[in-house]
C-alpha cells in the first residue's frame, strides 16, 4: 500500500455493496445469517479491495510461543520424520508445537489465533488465496514446508533441491550401465514431483538415452501407487530394468511388484526411491534413495515461523535444503 493511501474500511465495503456495516462484519467474521448472494456480492468486494481486518493480537503463552503444524492425509513416515525436526527445533528455541489436521471449518483460523498460536506451519498442504486472507486477517504467518505448488510471494516456504535429486538418481542409473530407466511419481501437478522428473529427463537427454512412450507414470506418493505403476511398467513388450521412483513409499510398492512377478531386486530390477525415511532403511533389500533432510526442512521451517511471528523479516520467501543420493543394495548393473 503507498505511503499515503487510505485503507478499505468496512464502511467502504458496505456502501459499495449497499448493505450494512453489520452484514459486512458478519460475512468479515464467517457468521451466519447473511443470504448466499449477498455474501458472495460483499466477499466479492472484500477480495477485491484485498480487505485485511485488524490484525489479532497474541497473548504470549507461559513458556514461550506455540505454532501450529497441520498436515493433510496419514501421518506416514515423512510427516512424522519433518514433525521430529519442528519438535526438535522448538525444544531449543523455548517454543510449544500443537499439530492438527488441515481442516476447512469456518473460522479456521480465527480459532487457532484465540487459542494463542503464532504461527502456522504447513505440510505439503495446498493453501489457497482464501485461506491466505483468513490467515492474514487472523494474524498468522504461514510457512509451508515442501510446497505442492510454486511457491507464492506471500508464502514462506521450506523444501529441498528436487531436481538435483531427480538428475542424481537417475545419473546413479545410468553409470551403472541402464538404459531402460521409467519414472513412477506422484502427482503431475506437484512441483517437487515436478522437479524430480525434469532431473530425470535432463540426465537421461544428456546421455543420449531416449524415453520410451510409458515410461514416466504420475500417480499418489503411495504404495499403491507403486503397486499399479510397476505392475503396468513390468508386463510391458520392454520393461524396464530399473525404476526411479517418486518416494520411498512409491519404490516399496514397486519392490513388491517386481517379487510378485518373480523378479530379484536388484538383479533383475534396480530400484530407487526419494526421501530417505526409515521405510528406505527397513526395506529388503535396504533402498538407494535420494535423502531429503527432512528434519533439517523441518528446522528450518520452525525457525522461519518464529522470526515470522516476532515481526521480523526472512531474506528469501523460499528457501531449498540440499539433496544426496544414498545408495545401498536395491541397484546393481543390468543383469546382475
Amino acid at each position: 500500500m503507498p505511503p499515503n493511501a487510505r485503507r478499505t474500511t468496512l464502511a467502504d465495503i458496505a456502501q459499495a455493496a449497499g448493505v450494512s456495516v453489520a452484514t459486512v462484519s458478519k460475512v468479515v467474521n464467517g457468521r451466519g445469517e447473511v443470504a448466499p448472494r449477498t455474501r458472495a456480492r460483499v466477499q466479492a468486494l472484500l477480495d477485491q479491495h484485498d480487505y485485511l481486518a485488524p490484525v489479532v493480537r497474541h497473548t504470549e503463552a507461559p513458556g514461550g510461543p506455540t505454532i501450529e503444524v497441520q498436515f493433510k492425509g496419514g501421518l506416514k513416515s515423512y510427516v512424522a520424520e519433518t514433525l521430529e525436526g519442528i519438535m526438535d527445533s522448538a525444544a531449543r528455541a523455548g517454543a510449544a508445537v500443537a499439530v492438527s489436521k488441515a481442516s476447512g471449518a469456518p473460522h479456521w483460523a480465527r480459532d487457532l489465533a484465540a487459542a494463542g498460536r503464532r504461527a502456522v506451519i504447513a505440510v505439503t498442504s495446498v493453501y489457497t488465496a482464501a485461506h491466505l486472507r483468513e490467515l492474514a486477517r487472523a494474524g498468522l504467518p504461514l510457512v509451508v514446508l515442501d510446497p505442492l505448488h510454486l511457491p507464492d510471494r506471500r508464502v514462506n516456504s521450506v523444501g529441498a533441491t528436487n531436481f538435483a535429486g531427480g538428475l542424481a538418481a537417475t545419473r546413479h542409473l545410468l553409470a551403472l550401465g541402464h538404459r531402460r530407466i521409467a519414472y513412477l511419481g506422484g502427482p503431475a501437478s506437484a512441483v517437487c514431483n515436478q522437479a524430480r522428473l525434469h532431473g530425470y529427463r535432463a540426465a537421461m537427454e544428456a546421455e543420449g538415452v531416449p524415453v520410451p512412450d510409458g515410461y514416466v507414470l504420475p500417480g499418489e506418493f503411495t504404495y499403491d501407487t507403486g503397486l499399479r505403476g510397476a505392475a503396468a511398467l513390468l508386463d510391458a513388450a520392454e520393461p524396464p530394468t530399473a525404476v526411479f521412483s517418486g518416494n520411498d513409499e512409491i519404490a516399496l510398492g514397486v519392490i513388491e511388484a517386481a517379487r510378485a512377478r518373480g523378479l530379484r531386486v536388484p538383479q533383475d530390477l534396480s530400484v530407487v526411491g526419494f526421501d530417505d525415511t526409515d521405510l528406505a532403511r527397513m526395506a529388503s533389500p535396504p533402498l538407494t534413495t535420494v535423502r531429503q533432510p527432512l528434519r533439517e526442512m523441518g528446522g528450518a521451517a520452525l525457525r522461519t515461523a518464529l522470526r515470522l511471528a516476532n515481526g521480523e523479516k526472512v531474506e528469501s520467501h523460499h528457501v531449498e535444503l540440499a539433496t544426496e543420493l544414498v545408495v545401498r543394495t536395491s541397484t546393481a548393473p543390468p543383469g546382475g
